[in-house]
């Protein structure tokens, strides 16, 4: 039987941020940053007849935590909801903190947890170098997969140097 020999040598590395990126707003503003401004200069290209841009956003998704109250601020239930984009997101929070009958359920008041809600997102960059490689934030890191060029590495820390948000 044949070997498998290695043909590649891909790497991941993760930013652990100091303090969680505080909400929603800040964590859109830097990955929309990413795929407008394109800090990484990536550059387009073409796979399999279709056309891609230097950086795509390739998913998504974002949980907003409710918590019901009781009229003594005792807790007496709790909310988890998933939308898979951000839009989303914002129409579900509004519908949820006006959802009178779900709070009635509950027995108390709703209140959006803003410090526990989860956001991710994950961007596909085509460095000029030819590899393509993932960006994925998240509120409390930041992870680079798929990357062989430890170029591509510094290129990415040496933007995120310059993000207070993700010190």
């Amino acid at each position: 039987m044949a070997d498998f020999v290695q043909s590649a040598n891909v790497k991941s590395a993760t930013r652990t941020l100091a303090e969680p990126i505080v909400d929603v707003a800040t964590f859109n503003t830097i990955v929309q940053s990413v795929i407008t401004d394109n800090p990484f200069e990536c550059v387009a290209y073409m796979t399999a007849g279709q056309s891609h841009p230097p950086v795509e956003k390739t998913k998504e998704a974002y949980t907003a935590k409710l918590v019901y109250q009781d009229t003594d601020a005792k807790t007496v239930g709790t909310g988890s909801h998933k939308f898979d984009t951000l839009a989303k997101f914002n129409a579900g929070v509004t519908a949820l903190l006006a959802a009178a009958a779900v709070s009635t359920a509950h027995g108390g008041s709703v209140v959006h947890d803003l410090g526990k809600d989860a956001f991710s997102a994950s961007l596909r960059c085509h460095d000029a170098n030819g590899e393509i490689y993932m960006v994925n934030f998240s509120r409390d890191r930041v992870t680079i997969t798929s990357y062989s060029d430890d170029a591509i590495r510094t290129n990415v820390e040496t933007w995120a140097d310059t993000v207070a948000a993700l010190a």
